[in-house]
């Protein structure tokens, strides 16, 4: 059976504004696009007043502004996974070889698992059997696994096993975007690459 869209209600995993990286239902808006449990997914990320993912020369992941800032459970549920002794990466670095590097992985219900991945090593705040609430905080942003700078990775999916999930498309319910004559606030939305969202 495949899921179509979420049933479960979903906030924003984060508080604050962030930028949409990628996000989208085509290739060119989306790099996850071709991966089945991925193809929906989101990167977030957090620039400053001038459209800057960190400051000075982004050497350090100390200098991205995403970098430290709270993850949030988007709905109830039960964390299913946790991963959280991968070390973050130098700027520029990957490893590929523990690709979603420090992540919690939460059944909100049947069919509907949440993927928080690339956390801060050492800051995931929860265990596998732990009950979660809606904006509970599950870790921080951080740059471990195949991520070359700090950013949050969310994807829903439709099965427990990651590799062998599908993908399902996510809106979320209250969104404030900045448009061009200021901000709107969207229910239902789901936000795609460019977009710069914050909850309300």
């Amino acid at each position: 059976m495949t899921v179509k869209r979420n049933k479960t209600k979903l906030c924003l995993p984060f508080k604050g504004t962030w930028v949409v990286f990628w996000g989208g239902d085509t290739k060119k808006l989306n790099a996850h696009h071709d991966v089945d449990n991925q193809r929906f997914a989101f990167d977030f990320d957090v620039l400053d007043d001038k459209g800057k993912r960190y400051k000075g020369k982004g050497k350090r992941n100390e200098d991205y502004y995403s970098f430290g800032r709270e993850v949030l459970a988007p709905a109830d549920g039960i964390v299913i996974e946790v991963v959280d002794g991968v070390r973050d990466n130098k700027p520029g670095s990957m490893n590929p070889y523990l690709a979603l590097g420090n992540t919690v992985i939460i059944r909100h219900r049947r069919n509907e698992v949440s993927v928080l991945a690339h956390l801060k090593q050492g800051s995931v705040k929860v265990r596998a059997g732990d009950k979660v609430k809606t904006g509970q905080v599950v870790g921080l942003c951080g740059n471990s696994g195949n991520s070359s700078a700090p950013h949050l990775h969310y994807h829903l999916q439709d099965n427990e096993i990651i590799q062998e999930g599908k993908g399902i498309k996510c809106y979320f319910q209250k969104v404030m975007i900045e448009i061009k004559k200021g901000k709107q606030r969207k229910r239902e939305y789901s936000p795609i690459k460019g977009d710069i969202i914050a909850p309300y």
